[in-house]
Parts: C-alpha cells; sequence; structure tokens
C-alpha cells in the first residue's frame, strides 16, 4: 500500500488568511476517506492545495511522488495527470458533446492518437454507465448524468487519486445516493478518493474513514 498524499504540520491559508492549521495526514492507495465539515471550514482549500491550486508556504506537502513545497506552475499539469478532480458544478463545456468534452481534456494532457482516445472515452463512459451519451450535448442529460460524466472526465488519465468537491451538492438525494455508490466502486476498484461533504445523508449512507474540519483544525473520526 503506498501513500498517495502527506502532509506534515501544514498551515492551509486562502487569501493569505489561515484555515486550517497544523495539519498532518497520511492518505493511503485504495482508501476512501470523507473530508467532513460545514461550508467554510476549509475543506476544498484543502483539495486546492492537493492540486497546486493553492501554493504550500507553511509544512511539508507531498502528493502522488511530487513535493508541493515550492511547486512552480510547469509542475502543475504533471501533479494534475496524477489526480481526477470532479467538482459540485460539473464545469462541462456548453458548446461541444459528451465525447469532445472528453476528447478536449484529453488532448489538454497530451493524448495524440484518436483511435486511443476513442477507445478510452468509450472505456470511461461504459464505466459511468453513459457509453449510450457520447454525443449528447450537456443541457440534454440531467444533473446526476452530467455529474457521471464529469467523473467520467476525472478517470480519462487513469489517477491515483480522486478529488471530489461537494460532488452531489446540486443532486437531488436519490441522484446522490448513485453518484456515492459509483465513487466507492471507484474506490473499491483500488483508487483513492478523497470526497468533501456537508451533506449528513450522504455521509450516513456508509461509513468510512473521515476527517472532521471544524474551527480551523482536522481531527480524524473513527
Amino acid at each position: 500500500m503506498s501513500t498517495l498524499v502527506k502532509f506534515e504540520n501544514v498551515t492551509v491559508f486562502q487569501n493569505e488568511r489561515p484555515v486550517v492549521g497544523d495539519l498532518s495526514v497520511e492518505i493511503n492507495s485504495g482508501e476512501f476517506v470523507y473530508l467532513l465539515g460545514k461550508t467554510g471550514s476549509g475543506k476544498s482549500s484543502f483539495l486546492k492545495t492537493i492540486y497546486g491550486d493553492l501554493p504550500l508556504t507553511m509544512g511539508v506537502g507531498n502528493v502522488c511522488g511530487q513535493s508541493l513545497n515550492h511547486l512552480k506552475p510547469r509542475q502543475i499539469p504533471f501533479l494534475r495527470r496524477k489526480l481526477g478532480i470532479v467538482f459540485q458544478d460539473f464545469q462541462l463545456l456548453s458548446d461541444r458533446n459528451i465525447y469532445e468534452n472528453l476528447r478536449f481534456v484529453m488532448k489538454a494532457t497530451g493524448w495524440s492518437d484518436e483511435t486511443k482516445i476513442k477507445q478510452r472515452v468509450n472505456d470511461v463512459l461504459k464505466k459511468v454507465n453513459l457509453d449510450d451519451k457520447e454525443f449528447k450535448m450537456p443541457h440534454e442529460l440531467s444533473g446526476g448524468e452530467q455529474q457521471r460524466v464529469s467523473i467520467a472526465r476525472a478517470l480519462v488519465n487513469e489517477p491515483e487519486l480522486i478529488l471530489a468537491d461537494e460532488p452531489t451538492g446540486n443532486l437531488d438525494p436519490e441522484t446522490s445516493e448513485e453518484i456515492l455508490n459509483l465513487l466507492k466502486e471507484i474506490s473499491n476498484s483500488g483508487r483513492s478518493v478523497l470526497l468533501a461533504t456537508h451533506d449528513m445523508h450522504i455521509y450516513n449512507k456508509f461509513k468510512s474513514r473521515t476527517l472532521v474540519f471544524e474551527n480551523g483544525k482536522v481531527t480524524e473520526k473513527n
């Protein structure tokens, strides 16, 4: 079992304001970990630090073999190729069909062989049960289907770690449960999943390792 995320005595800053202090945590391969806390408690800032959107200026951090200390802008794309990121608001390109949404990300991360791109798109859409929707436009899909596309997009580069930031925030309870089950399946296949949520309905669906964000601190809940 390899360590994918290791933070030692890290303080996470947002707009030069500390939001989480003295954070030491390890995330190993194949783990499903909840990040639980109210909006504004630092969950998203923690995830942004992992994928290089916020600089790490205090403490020591390593993600998928890449040091976050003194991370240079040119290193960030290489870090993100090892990660899959799922946002609350889907962030699909509205002027392209589902196939082209996934192809766009793949071209941007170095894929050039169109045959291999087509095969990979088919593979990831099959994983999220949308292999019959590749030529649909985003607006033709339900919210749950759009989130499945964003999960497929997160999987295209076979990441070691999936970061899901409030992925059920815009979905009804039944659809939210479907997305949670899909992320759990992905975790069971050997990838690590960090799921940030403040939705206790989702959290209570199944128990897993939990990091609680509260009052500028992170504690582990068994």
